[in-house]
């Protein structure tokens, strides 16, 4: 499976971004698909996940309600909607694809595939 992550730049605080994750490869619906995240200076973390029917969604509590999972198997893409944007949300946002469906999902060493990244930028 290839991932590609795009969307990102520069936004205000306050405002909204949709990245999407494209894949190739695969039956793209077998694949949990996860986000994570990376700022200057700090650890990878995890931000969110999709199940592979799109039927379940896992958020990191600090974006729950702020940001927004979705899939299109028809399309081999999944979304994430990042709304009320803060400077701290600035990082280069990953996708990443894992057979694995346990609940676990956060772990990155249980995702097979990754995209090379796409940068969000959150300042005024």
């Amino acid at each position: 499976v290839q991932l590609q992550a795009f969307g990102g730049g520069l936004v205000q605080p306050g405002g909204s971004l949709r990245l999407s994750c494209a894949a190739s490869g695969r039956t793209f619906s077998n694949y949990l698909i996860g986000w994570f995240r990376q700022a200057p200076g700090k650890e990878r973390e995890f931000v969110a996940a999709i199940s592979g029917s799109g039927g379940n969604t896992y958020y990191t509590q600090s974006m729950k309600g702020r940001f927004t999972l979705s899939r299109d198997n028809a399309k081999n893409t999944v979304y994430l909607q990042m709304n009320s944007l803060k400077p701290e949300d600035t990082a280069v946002y990953y996708c990443a694809a894992a057979v694995y469906s346990g609940s676990r999902y956060y772990i990155e060493a249980n995702y097979d595939y990754w995209g090379q990244g796409t940068q969000v930028t959150v300042s005024s």
